[in-house]
């Protein structure tokens, strides 16, 4: 059984660099938020850095960025990638991206231990692809 990747567009690979500078505008807010204890803002932030996060390292190894309505379809674009950790960074953005509905679109708000969940999973991931970027 093959893994569905969805939608996908081209991108110049240099195009990675302005995704990895997304990402880490989000990384930094997060932990702004996240110490100020503003879990709804961390938890935000968090999704967003790690898909735009996600955004650089394909497009920097590919030259290719998910366009799915699925933000999931991103995970197994990752899972795809020919560089170490790949595959474990892929279910560590999982983690994140299925939290992205109960973050931006419930009524309830975000607590203190979902924030610091998603914040620990995303800095794992921003960190790995700001490494392998480097």
């Amino acid at each position: 059984m093959t893994a569905r990747v969805g939608k996908v567009k081209q991108e110049s690979k240099s195009a990675s660099t302005d995704y990895l500078k997304k990402a880490t505008d989000n990384y930094d807010q997060m932990l702004i938020a996240f110490h100020a204890s503003n879990w709804n803002a961390a938890a935000t932030l968090a999704v967003q850095c790690a898909i735009s996060s996600a955004d650089a390292i394909c497009v920097h190894e590919k030259g290719l960025r998910s366009i799915s309505q699925d933000h999931l379809d991103v995970c197994d674009l990752v899972s795809h990638l020919l560089i170490e950790g790949a595959e474990e960074k892929a279910k560590q953005l999982r983690k994140v991206i299925i939290r992205k509905n109960m973050v931006q679109y419930e009524c309830r708000s975000v607590r203190k231990d979902d924030a610091d969940e998603m914040v620990k999973v995303t800095t794992r991931v921003y960190q790995w692809v700001h490494e392998k970027m480097m």
